[in-house]
């Protein structure tokens, strides 16, 4: 179990309905959630599982008589069923702690019905551990195997090797183009990258990325999409930008560098789900191979000699259940980030096939030569998949990921 916010505010955040709505009804139940949310993260963390389980009782009752109209209830339908979900999950894993098994158990039932799916956080949360080898908890608990995002992902087809004469070649854009020259000068990048080898350069510039510029995921920024204006964007106004927005801003830093890098859009399986993931490839002359730096997340992944991995080493370890870990500076678990997160939003894999000084235009004319590239593993539906339309499909990963010439 966590605390509170931490399970309602991606979720609310994802949907509309946790803002202000023309709903009188449901704008007081968010302003009453609110306040219970404050009072439980302040029990929970004191080991006051009494109060915390009535807590979550109440929030519970209150969703159970609160009336809406028919449309409110569709309309408010995703939020509230989140609610739903995670409330009676974690009010499982109090009732555990107190010892009332019973009531745990019919807690973890109800938490499932209502969509809970998050197979490896049940699978690791110790405060469970009461009632695991209950056999109506066992029960309940198999029919979570089917949503584990790592357990898809390693059910995933393999890669074919395609010939790709005939395919896109990657492009990379100068370090002289006068634009990557004004971020350069702009960031002021010698000194931000440092005086170190290379791979200390790569790392400092993405850890520039993250701390210096907001995280937020729900933000598309009201700006154009190139590092200098999302910069300014989020200093003049407070606000973070998302994932996308950070990885095309380290994209241009590394480019302005010399790095050949990509932005690369990490997707999940099921087009239904509209969170994806956005990080970075930039290609080591020093290791002969592409990393995988997040500048939204500050993180980096490696194998337990500390080796640098890429975006394909990293699938392929989740796959094959290979042992890997963070950086220190990250402030995700890689529970949560690896075997979660990102096993869920790796299932295929898009970028561009020009790199350069604002790649995606939000104001200024369209480059009518980009194109977007995916690579999918065998036997994934992409006719069907609405993301996918009007992209250069590959299956084969020795062409997307070769080696910048």
């Amino acid at each position: 179990m966590k605390f509170l916010i931490t399970f309602f505010l991606i979720a609310f955040l994802t949907f509309s309905s946790f803002a202000q709505t023309s709903s009188p009804k449901w704008n007081k139940f968010l302003s009453d959630f609110k306040k219970l949310e404050q009072e439980y993260n302040t029990h929970y963390p004191a080991k006051d599982y009494h109060t915390a389980a009535a807590i979550l009782d109440k929030i519970a009752a209150t969703l159970d008589t609160l009336q809406l109209s028919e449309k409110e209830k569709q309309d408010f339908k995703p939020t509230i069923t989140e609610i739903y979900a995670n409330v009676y999950y974690n009010l499982a894993c109090l009732q555990s702690l107190l010892n009332q098994k019973k009531q745990a158990i019919t807690s973890f039932e109800k938490s499932i019905k209502w969509g809970y799916t998050d197979y490896q956080n049940a699978l690791n949360d110790a405060d469970l551990n009461n009632i695991r080898k209950e056999t109506k908890f066992i029960k309940a608990f198999s029919q979570l195997k089917q949503y584990d995002k790592l357990f898809l992902l390693q059910q995933s087809g393999n890669y074919l090797s395609e010939n790709y004469e005939s395919m896109p070649v990657f492009k990379y854009e100068d370090s002289n183009n006068r634009n990557l020259v004004e971020v350069k000068n702009f960031f002021n990048l010698d000194s931000i990258a440092g005086s170190g080898d290379e791979i200390s350069k790569i790392r400092n510039i993405m850890l520039f990325v993250a701390n210096n510029i907001k995280y937020d995921g729900s933000n598309w920024a009201l700006c154009e999409f190139d590092a200098i204006d999302f910069y300014n964007y989020h200093k003049s106004t407070g606000k973070g930008i998302n994932c996308r927005h950070k990885a095309m801003t380290l994209n241009e830093l590394y480019l302005a560098m010399g790095f050949k890098s990509r932005y690369v859009t990490c997707m999940p399986k099921d087009d239904q789900d509209t969170d994806c993931h956005v990080i970075n490839s930039v290609y080591s002359e020093t290791l002969k191979k592409w990393l995988w730096m997040d500048p939204s997340h500050g993180a980096f992944v490696m194998d337990d000699n500390n080796n640098l991995l890429s975006i394909e080493e990293v699938r392929e370890g989740l796959k094959n259940n290979q042992s890997m870990k963070l950086n220190a500076e990250t402030k995700v678990t890689k529970l949560w980030y690896l075997d979660y997160y990102m096993a869920k939003n790796l299932y295929w894999i898009q970028c561009t096939n020009k790199s350069q000084f604002n790649t995606e235009s939000r104001y200024r004319p369209a480059d009518k030569d980009l194109q977007f590239i995916s690579l999918i593993p065998s036997g994934f539906e992409k006719d069907s998949n609405k993301y996918l339309k009007n992209n250069v499909i590959t299956h084969n990963p020795a062409y997307f990921w070769k080696s910048p010439e």
